[in-house]
């Protein structure tokens, strides 16, 4: 039986797939994916793939002989994905699972999109990814944020009805789901620098959007 965040995400696949092939976001898809710096050859672990809308950036850049996985829970978002030819094809898997569990042994990279702001324990599932890339593995996480931009305080407003609107029943309480969303990315990047060096750091859309990448050294 579904749960209630894969029923959630699986009414809202459709309207996410057309919103996550915006031509404005590919630039910063093809950042995101530069910043994880994966080499040729290498296998690429998407976490929280959606319907893939990062998969032909990562593919790119493992080229012919490389492998991209994409992990995510809900079962829509994974059919969406399969559904575009850029999206599909050689090299490229996508699988039904849960990224604080991965359905994996081994991978040289992982991305995480926009997942670690929903886990309860966020620190441990990071460790979990690092334990899974080994010592010289990249891992990347991409995460919504407040912009601390001079302008941007008007948008942050409209940040806590964002993470409201994403989170299932997030929209029911009245404490600020932003808060709590903020401390559990802040907690998965925390253990992402405790666990990496070579570490870059860059925002996107803005400053709303941030990406913090590292190579595992244990």
């Amino acid at each position: 039986m579904p749960t209630p965040v894969q029923r959630y995400y699986g009414r809202w696949a459709t309207l996410y797939d057309r919103v996550a092939d915006l031509p404005g976001l590919r630039s910063w898809r093809a950042a995101t994916a530069a910043l994880l710096d994966p080499a040729a050859g290498d296998t690429v672990v998407e976490m929280g793939c959606g319907t893939g809308a990062n998969v032909p950036y990562l593919r790119e850049r493992v080229g012919p002989d490389g492998r991209v996985v994409g992990v995510d829970v809900t079962r829509e978002m994974l059919d969406r994905a399969g559904e575009h030819s850029e999206r599909t094809g050689p090299g490229i898997d996508y699988v039904q699972g849960d990224a604080t569990r991965p359905p994996l042994r081994t991978a040289d990279a992982i991305l995480a999109t926009f997942v670690v702001g929903m886990f309860a324990d966020p620190a441990r599932v990071v460790d979990r990814w690092c334990d899974l890339v080994g010592p010289g593995g990249r891992v990347a996480l991409l995460n919504f944020q407040r912009s601390d931009r001079a302008l941007a305080a008007p948008f942050n407003v409209a940040f806590e009805g964002f993470v409201r609107l994403s989170a299932p029943g997030g929209r029911f309480t009245r404490s600020s789901q932003a808060a709590a969303f903020e401390r559990r990315v802040d907690a998965a990047r925390e253990a992402l620098v405790g666990r990496t060096e070579q570490r870059q750091f860059e925002t996107f859309a803005g400053g709303y959007l941030g990406v913090l990448a590292g190579t595992v050294t244990a």
